[in-house]
């Protein structure tokens, strides 16, 4: 099944259908049971692990079996698959690996948003490097491409949308002092415009891939981050204005996009 996914285009552009319809599902749903980790942790999503060793275990599959797929492809050294392989890798590396290791506090995931995230991104990497490294190439996909816009727009809005991740990460990680365990309101960078600048960052990484790749694969990832995020900023954004009140009110920010949603 999975070598079928890598040699037949129909077999491949039916995981891109039926993923992009369980992505629909998954952003009704969240909008009716949220997504119990972080700040809106919920043990009946199963038994707790410490955030560092979930966040590793939820996100190094994807970089790992990007990398097995980009290896084993007889198009990794032409110049746009690889360098969208390092765009992607990029990321991860940083979420993988640099994340964790930042974290502060003993803050807890429960192990079925682990197990969940990491069959998602095993089959995002299946997407991804699916065409990246084999049916993209094989068609002729890539041929000239560095001489296109599309490929420096998108790293443009991919790099844009990784620093505004970063950034509104490392304001989140400073918003306690050791020993605090009060919540605050982020604020600083996009948190001027939305309450979870976080996410908006991340949403604009990956559309900024899809631009980038020119692809189907990349607009279904991009739809998946906005159908994962876009329901939990919605949480978000509740549960900031049942703590703070008319002190988060007053501030007029969207969820995560800013001046829309």
């Amino acid at each position: 099944m999975l070598n079928d996914i890598f040699t037949s285009l129909d077999c491949y552009n039916t995981l891109l259908v039926v993923m992009a319809a369980i992505a629909l599902v998954v952003f009704v749903a969240l909008y009716f049971v949220e997504a119990g980790y972080g700040y809106l942790f919920n043990p009946k999503f199963g038994f707790p692990v410490g955030n560092k060793l979930g966040w590793v275990m939820m996100e190094c599959p994807v970089f790992i079996a990007m990398l097995v797929l980009w290896y084993l492809s007889p198009y990794k050294y032409e110049s746009a698959p690889l360098l969208l392989f390092l765009t992607f890798e990029l990321h991860y590396f940083q979420r993988s690996f640099i994340f964790p290791l930042l974290m502060r506090g003993r803050s807890k995931m429960p192990i079925g948003i682990v197990a969940m995230g990491m069959v998602f991104n095993t089959l995002n990497a299946v997407m991804q490097g699916g065409w990246i490294f084999y049916h993209g190439p094989k068609m002729g996909y890539y041929d000239d491409w560095m001489s296109q816009p599309y490929i420096y727009i998108g790293l443009a809005v991919f790099a844009f949308g990784m620093a505004t991740n970063l950034h509104s990460d490392h304001v989140i990680r400073n918003l306690r002092k050791p020993g605090d365990t009060k919540h605050y309101i982020p604020k600083g960078g996009m948190f001027r415009y939305v309450s979870s600048a976080n996410y908006f960052g991340e949403l604009m990484e990956w559309v900024g891939f899809a631009i980038a790749s020119w692809s189907w694969a990349g607009v279904v990832f991009a739809w998946w981050t906005f159908a994962n995020l876009g329901p939990r900023s919605a949480s978000l954004y509740k549960r900031y204005e049942r703590e703070f009140g008319d002190e988060f009110r007053q501030l007029h920010r969207k969820r995560i996009i800013p001046f829309i949603y």
